[in-house]
């Protein structure tokens, strides 16, 4: 399950700068595009209007695209997002439209042209049933790929690295990072770096393709991604099972805890903090902060919410409740966000000791009124939007994408009609000051 909807936190009132038209794409479904900044050049990997990957690119001076078709199409898929990533020779590498199937992966011939991308192979063993495609950097800024190998209740996680002189892939890791040997596997949060410089992982198991049967959330944390230890310092070797995993919280199978609502944080003496939810002894549904203290995990209950929410089955669902981690915001306070069926959104000021809420904070909107208003006269339209991978050259700027969808649909064909096509837009935000 992949949640495409990212937000962008500005510290002060954000402005429109800028709105660059990409091209109308697919509204019957929600699934991840990317954008990625580059210097003074700008990428966009999307699905277009009759759901062809494809790739846009513009000099940030320009509002005039460049765009290349890739002979790929999304089906009824929310997973099958497309994501990319560009080298230190400046090499394009594209991924996406795989949920358990076999290899998608694009690199351009030519640093930075969009008009040379080819289909390419990267390890060749493992590659036949690959989900959650991700690409990120390591400790010394190697590229790293990785991603799933199996299926929801029984896969792996496999990390590979790229070697720029051979412009070739090898594994990363000589075995996989987590292992459902068979009968289950790992929905992972991270790897985030946290302010300690290391990177920090947790996640739940999950039986088989029902969501109800996530359960026990794990950790690990590690100083090169490739040697990984448990909370209380204690080295663990992979693959990472049940059986051998630092277990945060034994939450059981229908317990309410659910991959995609795992989140890490950190307080202010750089401590991880997982948020997440689970049923309390009433069976509502709880929000619950864990965090590692000497080398030991506590957890503390945040909510007192009188609501259950009640999720099962298999394919993308709605999520009724979601939440983000903590943050420091002032001095013994932390600051953690939530979204809620019944009670809409919100924030608190936690007391750091304990979890506690000290009070409700306000959430001024993160975008200007104007972005809030859905274009679409379609009924149950929403927007969506995603980060800038890349970075924005000027001091005080943030790009981002932002466009309309339905909501997810557990990976079905809609019947009936369906929304226009929706206008993709980069747009450009700057803050005062």
């Amino acid at each position: 399950m992949y949640n495409a909807v990212f937000f962008i936190l500005f510290a002060l009132a954000p402005q429109i700068a800028e709105q660059v038209d990409v091209l109308p794409v697919w509204p019957g479904h929600p699934v991840g595009f990317h954008l990625h900044t580059h210097g003074d050049m700008q990428f966009v990997a999307f699905y277009d209007a009759e759901r062809r990957m494809t790739v846009g690119r513009r000099h940030l001076d320009d509002t005039h695209w460049e765009f290349h078709r890739l002979p790929e199409t999304l089906g009824w898929d929310s997973h099958n997002y497309v994501t990319m990533t560009i080298d230190d020779d400046g090499y394009i590498h594209l991924c996406g439209n795989m949920h358990v199937k076999p290899l998608v992966y694009f690199r351009t011939a030519e640093p930075l042209d969009i008009g040379a991308f080819e289909r390419a192979p990267m390890v060749g063993d493992r590659e036949s049933r690959m989900t959650y495609p991700k690409f990120l950097r390591g400790a010394n800024n190697e590229l790293l790929f990785c991603y799933r190998d199996g299926n929801s209740g029984n896969g792996e996680e496999i990390y590979n690295v790229y070697d720029h002189e051979n412009k070739s892939w090898r594994r990363f890791l000589d075995h996989p990072l987590t292992s459902g040997e068979g009968e289950r596997n790992a929905y992972i949060h991270g790897p985030v770096k946290g302010p300690d410089n290391r990177f920090h992982i947790c996640w739940v198991w999950r039986v088989h393709g029902g969501c109800e049967t996530n359960n026990n959330l794990s950790y690990a944390v590690s100083d090169d991604l490739m040697h990984w230890r448990k909370g209380s310092g204690e080295p663990v070797s992979l693959p990472m099972t049940l059986a051998t995993a630092e277990i945060v919280d034994p939450v059981p199978v229908n317990g309410g805890i659910i991959n995609g609502n795992t989140k890490l944080g950190f307080d202010s003496l750089k401590r991880p903090v997982i948020s997440y939810h689970k049923f309390d002894e009433n069976g509502n549904t709880q929000i619950y902060n864990a965090r590692l203290e000497n080398g030991q995990w506590r957890i503390y209950q945040t909510s007192d919410w009188d609501y259950r929410w009640e999720f099962s089955g298999g394919g993308t669902i709605i999520f009724e409740i979601g939440l983000s981690g903590v943050s420091v915001h002032e001095e013994g306070a932390l600051r953690q966000s939530y979204n809620h069926k019944k009670l809409g959104s919100g924030a608190w000021l936690l007391d750091e000791r304990d979890f506690s809420i000290i009070k409700p904070l306000k959430t001024p909107s993160r975008y200007p009124p104007e972005l809030s208003n859905v274009e679409s006269d379609f009924d149950g339209v929403i927007i969506r939007r995603a980060n800038d991978s890349g970075g924005a050259p000027e001091p005080g700027t943030h790009y981002f994408l932002q466009w309309e969808t339905l909501p997810q649909h557990r990976d079905r064909p809609r019947e009936g009609n369906l929304p226009k096509p929706s206008m993709l837009r980069v747009i450009k935000m700057k803050t005062d000051g």
